[in-house]
């Protein structure tokens, strides 16, 4: 069980987030601040330092350096990226805004504690000839249809160099793991990762934090702020949704680019700077750069490597194990013992066509894990816009027929030998003088009603003897 400390000194705050994280199954240590932090643990002995900015006496950031290493995320009211970046300059891994909301903070944390054991564990890359089905599990990215794989090898070869690189992609298919994976696998690795959202930045003020500014350059500029291509120097910057990115600043970071330096909005003088940009977007670059909204001679810069993301639809069996693998994270997370989902429930995973990709896979499979009343999640849990009644028969070819029914051994003939139609119909016939409607549906995966319309088109009569 991981090991957090939380250095909070306002008590509601502190004492609402522990119950959070504990429900969660971690485990909380506290303090009211760095002093009472310092006096009373081992800060390395912690698995993430989770404080406060704004503390009495010290701040939040105070403790990175006694961290040893130790991921810290910082936790600011002064919900400003200029705060942000201080304090990622000083190290601290990442930092959230308050109030924030429960779900991202569950979800950060066990993004650190995972990024930080893949960091922790020594780098290997095989050889080009292996197996192209070799485990690509380090990358932290589940798949294993052939559009995958041929990704997770293109992401071996380019992570070493100092490519830049385009991701492409629909919205939620984990373009940011594709960048954090170059990322960890790249010699920059012991450098910070810093993930700009360029959709989610003001045009007014995306300059100032991308590349900085001088003390007195615009109204509200009190103090020389570093911008977050300074913050990235030495390691990767990853640019999420680039085509939002205003023409004035795909100038600047063009220069970045082409001359490996930055000027402060404000400043005359230009600094140098070494980063690995890897930029992303779900937009057509080349599209846009033929009409004018985005520089022709950035996107041939940012296309030096492209890597495209294939989205959830066309992945295949890839949907069902990246939903058990959301599960089996709920499962750790919640104290709502071990969930799994029923057959119908797989069976409309791997039919639906998820077109917010693996984000609103994710969502699902939360939203499930929640509403379910017992261990075996129902397909309704899912609430995804499918008729599970409407599922054509064919869909049980996805799934193995042994797992039908654990009584199938009265059968006289192996189930691999049958079809599907006279599988159901023999399994059905076997069964249903001692079995319900209901425990019938239930071991077939299906409805009641869903049983009764394969009744009525296969021409199985129910026996006046079955239990009710």
């Amino acid at each position: 069980m991981p090991h957090i400390l939380l250095v909070e000194d306002e008590p509601i705050i502190r004492s609402a987030l522990r119950r959070l994280l504990e429900r969660n199954q971690y485990q909380i240590s506290e303090a009211g601040s760095v002093q009472e932090a310092l006096d009373s643990y081992s800060i390395p002995d912690f698995d993430l330092i989770i404080s406060d900015l704004r503390l009495p006496g010290a701040t939040g950031t105070d403790l990175i350096e006694h961290a040893q290493g130790k991921p810290v995320l910082i936790m600011t009211s002064y919900a400003s990226l200029r705060s942000a970046v201080d304090s990622m300059r000083m190290g601290a891994v990442d930092y959230i805004a308050k109030p924030f909301d429960h779900d991202e903070m569950l979800q950060m944390i066990a993004r650190i504690l995972h990024d930080h054991k893949a960091a922790a564990a020594p780098v290997t890359v095989p050889e080009a000839n292996l197996d192209s089905r070799v485990n690509h599990s380090d990358l932290g990215i589940i798949g294993c249809c052939p559009a995958m794989q041929d990704l997770f090898n293109k992401i071996r070869k380019v992570a070493p160099t100092d490519s830049n690189v385009l991701v492409l992609g629909e919205s939620g298919t984990g373009k940011e793991l594709v960048a954090r994976a170059l990322h960890n696998l790249s010699r920059r690795n012991k450098k910070p990762m810093i993930s700009v959202n360029c959709a989610a930045i003001p045009e007014t003020l995306i300059e100032s934090e991308l590349f900085g500014h001088e003390k007195g350059a615009f109204t509200g500029a009190s103090s020389t702020r570093t911008g977050l291509v300074e913050a990235a120097d030495g390691g990767t910057l990853f640019l999420d949704e680039i085509g939002e990115l205003p023409l004035e600043a795909q100038a600047r970071l063009l220069r970045v680019l082409q001359e490996g330096e930055i000027r402060r909005v404000g400043s005359v003088q230009s600094q140098k700077v070494n980063v690995r940009l890897v930029a992303a977007t779900h937009r057509d670059l080349k599209t846009l750069a033929k009409t004018g909204q985005f520089r022709e001679d950035l996107y041939y810069r940012l296309n030096v490597i492209a890597l495209k993301l294939p989205p959830l639809r066309e992945r295949d069996s890839d949907v069902l194990e990246i939903a058990e693998a959301f599960l089996e994270r709920q499962n750790s997370q919640q104290e709502t013992g071990r969930l799994h989902f029923s057959r119908e429930a797989k069976r409309a995973i791997l039919s639906y066509t998820w077109p917010g990709n693996v984000r609103e896979l994710e969502n699902a499979v939360e939203r499930a894990t929640i509403l379910s009343e017992k261990p075996e999640i129902d397909a309704e849990y899912l609430g995804i816009d499918i008729d599970l009644n409407a599922m054509d028969a064919t869909s049980f070819d996805e799934l193995p027929l042994a797992n039908f029914s654990a009584e199938s051994d009265h059968c006289p003939e192996s189930p691999e030998d049958l079809s599907l139609e006279d599988y159901f119909q023999h399994f059905v016939l076997e069964h249903q003088d001692r079995m319900t409607e209901t425990e019938l549906a239930r071991k077939l995966g299906i409805s009641r009603k869903c049983l009764w319309e394969r009744r009525q088109r296969l021409g199985i009569p129910r026996r006046k003897t079955s239990i009710e």
